[in-house]
């Protein structure tokens, strides 16, 4: 192998770039790695701003967690076959790792801002463009501190142990944990990532959710000729039939469909089971 075709390969396993652009940048260049390394990322940035307009609907999320915070990454990419390779879900790690190293909560935009290799996050998110061929995306980034509250989390349509198309996650404390909490806390991560609730319950619901819902319910039963007398009362029917289908509380148990949420939590009384809050990221 001539000194220029090693230098090609070199610059092609560091950069992901193509054959006859290495060449043209190592020539560019005179042979300096270096120098071509910094051509080809700004040829890299270029198309990465390009691919940044291509709908990116496919993707994966990912879990990550240590003594101090629980993390939940969402990358887009454009298509499912991108989203399952190696490349992809060892960037995603990548990303993982970073939020963990930071140990605090951030949001998307300080997250892309964070020094990473001599450069930021978004640039890694450039080259990474560049190299896989699709635009990516960050498209939810949730930090919980863990505190003294226990965690739970589900993956539904798993490409490794922590990563997969669907994960839901809960909070809750409880007195004493045990199996029987472990496997409760389970199934109700199993059940959000099914019945893929609103909000925990009423009163967490977003009002202008209640206030449409309320609307076009009201707007139904008039329109159905019922007396206007009787309205008011069809209505607290109808609204409770969707309570008990958005709330995760008033939600019919997946499990066991004579129960809701609540009444199975309150069968755990006795380790003082509360459950906080929960989230789902699902593609």
């Amino acid at each position: 192998m001539s000194t220029s075709t090693k230098l090609i390969k070199e610059l092609r396993e560091k950069t992901g770039a193509g054959f006859l652009d290495c060449k043209k940048s190592l020539e560019k260049n005179n042979n300096d790695i270096k120098k071509s390394i910094e051509d080809l990322r700004k040829k890299g940035l270029a198309k990465a701003s390009k691919k940044s307009d291509r709908a990116a609907n496919e993707g994966a999320v990912g879990v990550y967690t240590n003594d101090k915070i629980t993390a939940l990454i969402k990358v887009n990419s454009e298509t499912d076959f991108a989203a399952k390779s190696d490349t992809f879900l060892d960037f995603l790690d990548t990303l993982g790792q970073l939020v963990l190293a930071n140990n605090t909560k951030l949001d998307k935009e300080t997250f892309l801002k964070l020094n990473y290799e001599n450069s930021t996050v978004q640039d890694y998110f450039n080259v990474m463009i560049a190299k896989i061929g699709e635009n990516l995306k960050l498209n939810d980034l949730i930090i919980k501190e863990n505190g003294s509250s226990n965690y739970s989390f589900y993956i539904h349509n798993s490409y490794r142990n922590n990563i997969g198309k669907i994960i839901s996650l809960i909070e809750y404390s409880c007195k004493n944990k045990d199996s029987d909490i472990e496997t409760l806390s389970k199934n109700l991560c199993m059940h959000i990532a099914a019945m893929k609730p609103e909000s925990l319950d009423i009163a967490d619901l977003d009002k202008t959710i209640i206030e449409n819902e309320e609307k076009i319910q009201r707007e139904l039963i008039l329109n159905s000729g019922k007396p206007s007398n009787i309205v008011e009362k069809i209505l607290d029917g109808k609204m409770k039939k969707f309570y008990s289908e958005v709330t995760l509380l008033n939600q019919s148990y997946i499990l066991d469909q004579d129960k809701n949420v609540r009444s199975v939590i309150e069968e755990n009384s006795k380790s003082n089971f509360n459950l906080i809050s929960f989230e789902l990221i699902s593609l």
